[in-house]
């Protein structure tokens, strides 16, 4: 009953409803799990057992007093990127590997207020800039379906700890795919909210346009439940929607007949490995099948730049957002000189990894005199272009399907010295941080024994569709209970 590899949101709330488990004996089992299988997986950065269990004492008298929702109680985790008040925040860098939060997140506070029990800070790649977790500074992280694959990125930490069993649910951030991505390579559903849609407060910026924060979650159910108590207005944040925020589960009805969904024809190239696009395009006709209108006629021309374009950009707000790591306000800081210049100069070339160092030094030269105009502002309006692109999709149709990455999970070490082909690992997800619209990552198939994710895209604000779509075909299917053999 308390095997941390069965339970989702919805079993583990009616438990504690019930009074069949307390959260303490829940989170007990869920600490014990992840002891257990950390040395195998190592999704975890920083583990808060005894804070974990102080938060299981405050639910369990919230529960016993009535006061209990569907998330109060519930053993989860927090990517590492996400401040947390009194726990260390790393973001997985050696610049802030003792960082520790006088503040925590606006999406803590809430859940906190729902008597939420965090287990641990996931790992992830340093300052969310990878795709496999491999570019943590401080361990890889293993994929639970194949430990000798990685678990995707940037949220691997996260998306792994489901996977496992580990945690109920976790939150993650996704900036070009960051959810999606490791969603569909370790089996699990990863939500991105429309941007705005969660408060950003208190996430670690990367690239602020793209930035949002989301779930990883066993199921469209449990999404919903998470989705329900993030979202909403922030005064802490100029960028969060005001737009009022719906009861999620409400929408997850199992009709989806009349439903338009479009299926892009760029999103199908040469490099989608052929057992992955038959997979999804047996989801269509799954889906078809349940009344969905389906047309795979769909072209999203400009599609082709948003990997360029996203690059360019995410690259260029790094080196704004990371300039304020230098040595002086927080974080690492060089100090065996009096050279004020050197201490910034060493205490960054220190303190950051080879890929964010990459990034920023990219960025800056793209933000520089004469190659603003040419780069920057030149795939500013390519963005716009991409995003109009959208728009006139969702004109005709309600919803887009798409692979959610373009291979099964790749072996540990086979691309992480070629950022090319690393970075293609994000070519389908990156589109949707462009557009600013929602997404989830469903799981839709194995090849091999390894997941295969299917990507579902609504309207901006239009989750309730995405999630009444994901839940449709959940349903009809039974990937998502399958469970890696650990």
């Amino acid at each position: 009953m308390l095997d941390g590899k069965q339970l989702t949101i919805s079993e583990a709330h009616k438990l504690l409803k019930d009074k069949q488990v307390s959260s303490v004996e829940l989170t007990k089992a869920y600490i014990e799990r992840t002891e257990k299988l950390e040395p195998q997986i190592k999704a975890v950065v920083t583990l808060t057992a005894d804070l974990a269990l102080q938060q299981a004492q405050k639910a369990d008298k919230m529960i016993s007093a009535g006061n209990c929702t569907p998330l109060t109680g519930i053993p989860m985790m927090v990517k590492d990127n996400i401040c947390t008040k009194d726990i260390k925040t790393t973001c997985s860098s050696k610049m802030l590997e003792n960082f520790v939060p006088p503040y925590s997140a606006t999406v803590i506070e809430k859940l906190e207020a729902q008597g939420m029990v965090m287990l641990a800070k996931t790992n992830m790649d340093e300052f969310a800039m990878g795709s496999s977790t491999e570019k943590s500074a401080f361990h890889l992280t293993h994929n639970p379906w194949g430990l000798n694959r990685v678990p995707g990125g940037s949220s691997g930490g996260s998306a792994a700890a489901v996977a496992a069993g580990e945690a109920v649910y976790t939150l993650g951030s996704d900036t070009g795919g960051s959810i999606r991505q490791p969603a569909g390579f370790c089996g699990v559903t990863g939500l991105k909210p429309t941007y705005g849609r969660v408060s950003r407060y208190g996430l670690a910026a990367f690239a602020s346009s793209l930035d949002q924060i989301g779930s990883l979650t066993r199921n469209v159910t449990d999404a919903a439940h998470v989705l329900n108590a993030i979202a909403g207005f922030d005064d802490n944040d100029s960028t969060s929607s005001a737009i009022d925020v719906p009861d999620y589960t409400k929408c997850l009805t199992g009709d989806i007949k009349g439903l338009r969904i479009g299926i892009p024809q760029e999103y199908f190239t040469d490099e989608l490995e052929s057992d992955v696009a038959a997979a999804v395009k047996t989801s269509a006709a799954k889906l078809e099948a349940m009344g969905a209108i389906i047309d795979w006629d769909l072209s999203m021309p400009n599609t082709r730049y948003a990997l360029d374009v996203y690059r360019i950009i995410s690259s260029a707000e790094a080196s704004a957002n990371l300039a304020c790591y230098d040595g002086v306000k927080y974080g690492f800081s060089y100090q065996d000189t009096d050279d004020m210049w050197e201490v910034i100069e060493k205490s960054r070339g220190m303190g950051f990894g080879s890929e964010v160092k990459m990034r920023i030094m990219l960025g800056t030269y793209l933000l520089s005199a004469g190659q603003y105009e040419k780069y920057y502002l030149k795939a500013q309006k390519v963005r716009t272009l991409i995003c109009e692109d959208f728009a006139k999709a969702f004109a005709k149709y309600d919803l887009l399907i798409t692979p959610t990455t373009p291979t099964v999970p790749f072996k540990i070490g086979e691309k992480s010295e070629d950022p090319a082909k690393m970075a293609f690992a994000d070519i389908l997800t990156v589109p949707v941080n462009l557009a600013g619209v929602p997404a989830i990552s469903v799981p839709c198939g194995f090849v091999g024994g390894l997941p295969v994710g299917l990507q579902i895209i609504g309207k901006q604000f239009d989750e309730e569709t995405v999630l009444k779509t994901a839940y449709a075909y959940e349903q009809a299917t039974d990937w998502h209970q399958q469970r890696p053999n650990i």
